[in-house]
């Protein structure tokens, strides 16, 4: 399936299937060799794309690993002004080596129990969502995931996990809510244009995608200078 994308996004491909262990791979040399503290690796795309899918993979296949959803930071706050929590509360300690244990404004705000956990010691810190790659935390991260999806599939996933879960009433609502959403995302992804900074790009929209042993992969559309380029393992 061609992937439709986002109006202002640049079409990925050619692709590839690779082991899941690729990806790893590819993920662990683009971020480079740290010291006392875990690579930091933002995954990064659309709304519905299958970013919580991949991200939970990869912590799945990094036994010392962790995933921070920017959802959490941004709830009940902003949809897209966050970057100064994520930066101060969880990233810069991340960088030290330190543990993070961190309420955000609208957990303390609503009573919502717990907190955002990261233990020290972990060798990689997956930070997931809708702008986690976005150039204001360029400098805190290692390196950028972008998942590419299909703009209608995306749509349609978002509109069924809101209503499977209860958060948007039914599917007109749930539909409703979405284009609200879409009204504040595609400006954001249009002026933050994270392709252009990504070290991996990843397949979000396919059956591929969530098979848990293999990965759709696509060159960058900017190759940093040291990128690896895997040999493909079967066609996309």
């Amino acid at each position: 399936m061609e992937l439709r994308p986002l109006e202002g996004e640049p079409v990925a491909g050619p692709w590839r299937v690779e082991p899941v262990d690729a990806l790893v791979r590819l993920l662990l040399e683009a971020a480079g060799p740290v010291e006392r503290r875990p690579r930091v690796v933002a995954v990064d795309g659309r709304g519905g794309g299958g970013k919580s899918t991949l991200a939970a993979q990869r912590h799945a296949a990094v036994p010392r690993s962790a995933v921070v959803h920017t959802d959490d930071v941004a709830w009940h706050h902003s949809s897209f002004d966050w970057e100064g929590l994520l930066a101060r509360d969880v990233l810069e300690p991340l960088r030290r080596g330190e543990a993070v244990r961190y309420r955000p404004p609208g957990w303390r705000a609503r009573g919502r129990p717990g907190a955002l956990v990261v233990p020290a010691g972990l060798d990689l810190v997956l930070v997931e969502g809708v702008g986690a790659g976005r150039r204001e935390l360029a400098h805190l991260l290692d390196a950028v995931v972008r998942v590419q999806s299909d703009a209608a599939e995306a749509e349609r996933r978002a509109i069924a996990r809101d209503v499977a879960a209860g958060e948007n009433g039914d599917a007109e609502e749930a539909t409703a809510s979405w284009h609200e959403w879409l009204a504040q995302e595609i400006p954001f992804v249009a002026a933050q244009r994270t392709w252009e900074r990504a070290d991996v790009v990843v397949r979000g929209t396919t059956a591929a995608a969530h098979d848990p042993d293999h990965v759709g992969l696509a060159p960058p559309v900017s190759p940093p200078s040291e990128a690896p380029d895997a040999s493909p393992s079967r066609e996309a």
